[in-house]
């Protein structure tokens, strides 16, 4: 069971990224502008800094798999696969359809409903 994780949906609107840290959510909207792909990483680092979170195996990440812009779901995506290699987290995406809004009751009755996926695009890596 999921019980800690970052939730990360930008898909070129309403980009949201949230937090479930020990009972505690945290939700924080961002701007949806040209350069609101370059900052999801420090818009992820300032979120998690904000509430005194660190990542780890412990939390696991959750990504909105579209439908939406093909440049902020590949960036999202990659940032959720940067955080796995880091931090050992495990990766679940949705759809879009199957989460209305990003708050918690939604969010846990999707994990109950077992809508999240495991089966994200998985990169090929050259030696």
């Amino acid at each position: 069971m999921i019980s800690n994780f970052l939730i990360i949906s930008c898909t070129g609107k309403n980009n949201s990224i949230g937090l479930k840290s020990d009972n505690k959510f945290f939700k924080e909207k961002l701007q949806n502008n040209i350069n609101s792909n370059n900052l999801l990483v420090s818009n992820i680092i300032n979120f998690i800094g904000k509430y005194k979170v660190k990542l780890s195996n412990k939390y696991s990440i959750i990504v909105n798999m579209g439908p939406g812009s093909y440049s902020s779901l590949r960036i999202s995506l990659s940032v959720a696969k940067g955080i796995q290699i880091v931090h050992g987290s495990k990766i679940y995406g949705y759809k879009n359809d199957h989460l209305s809004d990003l708050n918690l009751e939604s969010i846990e009755i999707l994990i109950k409903n077992n809508k999240l996926e495991n089966k994200i695009i998985k990169p090929i890596y050259k030696k």
